[in-house]
């Protein structure tokens, strides 16, 4: 891992079917945790200083020519720049095309539970929980747009059906996001749409936060592809008017 720091400045555990949110700064090192094994991330991304620049997964993966996201990936935003940076990573594949769950999937799968039969056991969902989180910020449905889902992995089966691999997020697992900009970050641990589970998933997370290293000349995400190089190029412009 990158960092300057062997221990976390800051770190919290998230249980499952929860939604948080808050802005990383330029330099440092988000570190996602799965504890238990099975559990699913969504994010979105948003520039703090301009809300309208948001997270783009299409141009994430058609620049990387990928379909999954795993170390050496950038997150691009709609304005061609880098949120961040995948820099390490022990799950190997994490999800940004199937999107969210909803109040209507959540309740048709798993049956409806309100929070005020329920309290704190209610079934949340990956649209609402976004949109409480945004909220925060002064925004709004509009300004939602297709997220990461991570350590959750979809892969294709032979007729290009779309697959959800239960066995595929393990104890321990993590990923280490390295930010090249300061980015408003909103995040839930709300059961992935395609998680086929019987009972509804509540698969806790660890966030912790490092202070990252320089990227240096030889970075793996900034040499992976020509396309990065060029998004870096464009932090650095952005950096020069900041």
């Amino acid at each position: 891992m990158a960092t300057g720091h062997s221990e976390p400045l800051y770190q919290d555990r998230i249980d499952g079917g929860k939604h948080w949110s808050l802005t990383v700064k330029r330099g440092m090192i988000l570190r996602l945790i799965d504890i238990e094994g099975g559990a699913n991330v969504g994010m979105l991304f948003h520039n703090p200083a301009n809300p309208l620049e948001r997270y783009n997964a299409p141009d994430t993966l058609k620049c990387q020519h990928t379909f999954k996201l795993t170390a050496g990936h950038c997150l691009y935003s709609d304005m061609g720049r880098i949120f961040c940076s995948i820099v390490e990573d022990t799950a190997g594949w994490h999800d940004t095309v199937c999107g969210n769950s909803t109040k209507a999937l959540v309740a048709e799968r798993w049956g409806a539970k309100t929070y005020q039969e329920f309290r704190n056991d209610w079934t949340q969902n990956g649209h609402d929980s976004f949109l409480v989180e945004a909220a925060k910020y002064g925004l709004g449905r509009r300004d939602l747009a297709a997220n990461v889902n991570w350590f959750s992995k979809i892969a294709t089966g032979e007729d290009g059906t779309l697959v959800f691999d239960p066995t595929a997020a393990k104890p321990g697992a993590h990923v280490d996001l390295r930010f090249e900009m300061d980015t408003l970050v909103l995040f839930h641990t709300c059961p992935h749409p395609m998680n086929p589970a019987a009972e509804y998933p509540r698969k806790p997370i660890t966030y912790q936060l490092y202070q990252g290293q320089p990227v240096a000349d030889d970075d793996p995400c900034l040499n992976s592809r020509p396309e990065n190089r060029r998004g870096f190029a464009n932090n650095h412009l952005h950096h020069l008017h900041g």
